[in-house]
């Protein structure tokens, strides 16, 4: 009998087994050709070129309704909306005759593929159902239907879709994506009958919560999200995850890893974000795949065929460096007459630095506008009044917005952001020493700066590539036809809450623009300019503390920099070194500056300036704290002087202390020479700041316990001598001209 009865047991299974295997038979492999995508898309966004990429780098077939369509299907305004789509939907779905073939139905403007069509179709297949909708935590539009919906084991309860979305220009709306065969999607959409702007999410939804209804079409959620991933109340739970050269995106509260990712309702930063990486966009391994994708050369192109670019420049505060900012702007890698330039000048001061830039140079480009102070423009004015030079000019192609604050230092930017054919796209600047960029990777939640998980990494350039970021300023560039359609409004700049920046960035995204900034060059940086005052002739002096690495490029000698590696410090005199350190300008400013000032001393014994009233050496001078210098002067002597000093005399450190430092002025009719005499200092620099045998004859320095005399120093170059006991010496007799020095006593 028990014989009997396994036997009996082990025949059952057997048929189980049999069974199992004729089911697995008959639910073969959807093969991918049976998988067609339909999507909505009425014109060609950034959004719908992303889509459309990353269809392609996984080889969907992709057809598109609604093309050059106009969109009826309401706005943010007049919420819910979308009616059109499913109208579309059904009229494509008529022309469809194959029972197997499988229809996958989502949105592209804020779609983004993280697979390809073998993954989706399989867990399609998973399912066990003809139609799968994506799924939320979050219910709409109708919240009073939430009790209806059927409840689910584990995951998201609610059909998707998931809230309006405020940024779409020409589809603001949600809809949920779903994938199913082509006649249970016939038979979805077969009793729409209402209007384009009648809300399709509501149509589904009641759809999926009768019972009936949802039984007979044979529909079920995503709910764990291994097909669809929606963003919308879900950003905890997904991350980025990066593994052997892919990029996608994980679900962490499911641990799933889903197929498409939808940025639906207020989570268009998010997709953006996701979409700087996914579909293996920015690996770690390969780095950016399409940062060189549909590029512009111009590398080929005749001059005259060119692009004409409108430069826009504003200034809207007193600035450091105005005058080097025209220098760059005029060695910028283009051809001038195919520039035109708007200029807005707010301040009076900065009159002086564009009127000699443009008496030189105003012939060489195509056209000039200047906005002058006196002309009661105001900031947001301007800023439309430059987009509308270019708008208005049909030879217009581009717009590059440059702040004045902007160091250009790649002569090539203008060309490298053409020939990356975006409409929006900035250079990333940065500021010296800190983490401070032109951009934001990322926005809190009342539209402020926030730091996204990437932004150190492009900022410091360990990650290099072309970003979708929500928010750049200060220097950018603009395709004209952008201007002219999707950002055509006469005030981008003006809200009644936001700065102008976040004001006119807040409103390109609104308009489904993207804004990229490329970190594959290096570009330049930005001044600060929150502490520059005024109260001098050339005040760029002054800003040795605020913007250090402008003013070493301004003001030090291109050699300087060879001292520490090469060996070109001269030794004209025992113990006294000689070395360039100031530039032209450097001199010059230094000169003007003292001029400007005025004050110089008698040359007599008595001078109450210093400590004990009485001079036993005087010379005619003006002292660095007679023009609120001393300190800059002390960080120049500490940054640029100390490190030499500790070259030349091994074992000797300074912190570059000074009780005097002066410009000194020798005239064959004031005073032409200076006694022999010791300094009163450890050691003492000497800087030429004119130029013997040009602005003066004569002149020199001769150390008198080796009769050794400097009779040509050069301009920009110092003198480094032992102050006391050694180097006892004089100032050679001035025969003409106007000779200056700048003296400091160091180490007193």
């Amino acid at each position: 009998m028990k014989a009997e009865t396994l036997s009996l047991l082990l025949g059952l299974l057997g048929l189980t087994a049999f069974a199992s295997l004729r089911c697995e038979a008959k639910e073969s492999i959807i093969p991918e050709g049976k998988l067609l995508v339909l999507t909505v898309a009425t014109k060609e966004t950034d959004g719908f070129k992303r889509f459309m990429r990353s269809a392609r780098h996984f080889n969907y077939t992709v057809k598109v309704l609604g093309r050059g369509e106009k969109w009826n299907g309401g706005d943010y305004m007049s919420a819910p909306g979308g009616g059109q789509k499913v109208r579309l939907l059904k009229s494509a779905l008529t022309d469809i005759k194959e029972e197997d073939r499988v229809i996958l139905f989502i949105d592209s403007y804020d779609v983004i593929f993280a697979s390809g069509p073998k993954e989706l179709l399989k867990k399609f297949q998973q399912t066990k159902h003809k139609v799968v909708f994506s799924a939320e935590t979050l219910i709409w539009p109708d919240r009073h239907l939430e009790d209806k919906h059927p409840h689910v084991r584990e995951g998201k309860r609610f059909l998707g879709g998931g809230g309006m979305c405020l940024t779409h220009l020409a589809l603001p709306f949600l809809y949920p994506g779903f994938i199913g065969y082509a006649p249970n999607l016939k038979k979805l959409v077969s009793e729409w009958s209402g209007e384009d702007d009648d809300s399709d999410q509501l149509f589904y939804t009641k759809i999926y919560i009768n019972t009936e209804k949802r039984k007979s079409i044979n529909i079920t959620l995503d709910s764990k999200c291994r097909l669809f991933q929606n963003l919308h109340g879900a950003l905890d739970e997904v991350v980025l995850k990066f593994e052997d050269g892919r990029v996608r995106a994980r679900n962490v509260l499911y641990d799933t890893l889903p197929v498409i990712v939808h940025g639906n309702g207020p989570t268009k930063l998010q997709i953006n974000y996701l979409g700087n990486y996914i579909p293996n966009v920015w690996t770690f391994e390969t780095g950016c795949t399409v940062c060189n994708e549909d590029m512009r050369p111009l590398s080929g192109l005749k001059e005259s065929e060119y692009p004409v670019v409108v430069i826009g420049i504003f200034i809207q505060q007193p600035t450091p460096f105005v005058s080097v900012f025209f220098e760059r702007l005029l060695n910028l890698q283009y051809p001038k007459n195919r520039l035109k330039l708007f200029i807005y000048n707010q301040e009076p001061h900065h009159d002086q630095h564009i009127r000699s830039f443009l008496e030189s140079h105003e012939a060489e480009y195509q056209g000039v506008k200047l906005i002058g102070p006196d002309e009661g423009v105001d900031p947001i004015t301007s800023r439309n009044m430059g987009f509308d030079m270019c708008r208005d000019d049909i030879d217009c192609e581009y717009f590059f917005s440059v702040d004045v604050e902007v160091v250009l230092k790649n002569d090539n930017t203008l060309k490298i952001l053409i020939e990356q054919n975006k409409p929006f796209i900035a250079p990333m600047m940065t500021k010296p020493g800190r983490l401070w960029t032109n951009f934001w990777g990322a926005l809190s939640a009342d539209g402020y700066y926030a730091r996204s998980e990437d932004y150190v990494d492009i900022v410091q350039e360990r990650r290099t590539g072309v970003w979708n970021v929500p928010y750049v300023s200060q220097v950018y560039l603009l395709s004209a036809n952008v201007l002219r359609s999707e950002l055509k409004a006469d005030d981008l700049f003006h809200s009644a809450t936001l700065d102008a920046d976040m004001a006119f960035c807040s409103k390109v995204r609104n308009q489904g623009v993207f804004m990229f900034v490329t970190n594959m060059h290096t570009f330049g940086r930005v001044l600060n300019t929150e502490n520059y005052q005024m109260d001098h002739l050339h005040n760029d002096l002054w800003q040795i503390f605020e913007n250090p690495v402008d003013w070493e490029e301004r003001y030090i000698h291109e050699n300087y920099s060879k001292i520490m590696k090469d060996d070109i410090v001269e030794t004209p005199c025992p113990d006294v070194y000689w070395f360039p350190i100031f530039t032209e300008v450097a001199c010059r400013h230094l000169v003007e500056e003292m001029e400007n000032f005025g004050q110089w001393s008698g040359g007599g014994n008595v001078d109450k300036r210093i400590q004990g009233g009485y001079e036993n050496v005087p010379t005619i001078d003006i002292h660095m704290n007679q023009i609120k210098y001393e300190k800059e002067w002390h960080k120049f002597l500490l940054d640029y002087v100390a490190p030499v000093t500790e070259k030349m005399f091994p074992g000797y450190y300074t912190r570059a202390q000074f009780d005097l430092a002066f410009v000194v002025r020798y005239r064959p009719d004031e005073q032409p020479s200076l006694r022999p005499h010791h300094d009163a200092s450890t050691f003492t620099i000497n800087i030429a700041l004119n130029q013997v045998g040009i602005d003066f004859q004569g002149g020199g320095c001769r150390f008198i316990r080796y009769n050794c005399s400097i009779r040509a120093p050069r301009k920009g170059w110092a003198l480094m001598h032992p102050g006391r006991l050694t180097h006892y010496h004089e100032g050679l007799p001035t025969t003409g001209g106007t000779r200056y020095i700048a003296v400091s006593f160091v180490d007193p």
